[in-house]
């Protein structure tokens, strides 16, 4: 299925093979028209001029690359033009995205929804989409799987339009969130999908840091719903968009996440992390 190159544009100007060009370009107008083309892509985080564990996202592309077609993929170059276009945009704070096909490399600003202060706090409403993801490991559009993610958004449930969709598998145990990876606190136990059912996502391997620090291990583990007790057990997302949310709703099932003391302490974890990674980040860049 057709999908355009350039999706959820923001900013001035983008980089299209090696060059810069602004949004006015004819060119920018045909990125955005649909193209039957196997493309890779990675969106990164910008958090205070750093691109927030860009070397991650990059391993991850040439995995993807590596397990369908192959070809060379120079990281060096993608990090440079990246970086190229946080100082020609003046990026502070945002995210840019990376769309890689056999021919062409395309960067550009994307305009992501962040969440408000008060989810974090509340936790977000999620709805349930029942969904057996295809070769979860490599990330890659699938123009199928995009187009039944883009409606359900579309449809509200109990408590509005759903901030995630949280996918449940063939025997409805949630597995993973549409744009993040999914956790579930039980009996003071933190549990996660198995590595070969989803897409390993980049704040996750940083959520398994915080895991340690907070003196936590994770469990492999899958649950319905209707399997969690919605006054004890909790259950959060993490993504580079929106680092670590609670959930508080899927549909009509009601947890008190973001009361989670396990919960709470992780997030703090991960947020001394996170900053400990752009000072490194920032020391390295200026020296």
């Amino acid at each position: 299925m057709a999908y355009p190159l350039m999706e959820h544009l923001t900013g001035n100007g983008f980089l299209f093979c090696g060059k810069y060009y602004r949004v006015s370009s004819e060119l920018c107008e045909s990125l955005q028209k649909p193209v039957d083309i196997r493309t890779y892509y990675e969106t990164i985080r910008v958090k205070d001029g750093v691109l927030l564990f860009a070397e991650d996202h990059l391993a991850r592309l040439v995995k993807s690359v590596k397990g369908l077609e192959n070809f060379p993929v120079d990281i060096t170059g993608i990090l440079s033009e990246s970086y190229s276009l946080v100082d020609l945009e003046k990026i502070t704070d945002g995210s840019i995205r990376i769309v890689l096909t056999k021919e062409s490399l395309l960067i550009h600003q994307a305009d992501i929804t962040l969440p408000g202060k008060e989810l974090f706090e509340q936790g977000i409403n999620t709805s349930l989409l029942n969904w057996e993801r295809q070769t979860p490991n490599l990330k890659i559009f699938r123009g199928d799987y995009k187009t039944t993610v883009n409606e359900k958004f579309k449809q509200e449930n109990s408590h509005g339009l759903p901030f995630e969709l949280v996918l449940a598998d063939n025997e409805g145990k949630l597995y993973e969130g549409s744009m993040s990876n999914l956790f579930v606190i039980r009996d003071g136990q933190v549990y996660s999908a198995p590595d070969d059912k989803i897409l390993i996502g980049i704040t996750r391997k940083r959520v398994m840091e915080a895991l340690n620090r907070s003196g936590l291990e994770l469990q492999i583990g899958t649950f319905r719903p209707e399997e969690l007790d919605p006054s004890r057990d909790a259950i959060f997302v993490s993504s580079t968009p929106f680092d670590i949310l609670p959930v508080r709703y899927i549909d009509d099932y009601e947890f008190k996440s973001a009361d989670n003391e396990i919960l709470q302490m992780i997030s703090k974890m991960y947020q001394e992390y996170t900053s400990e990674y752009i000072g490194a980040e920032k020391r390295a860049l200026n020296g």
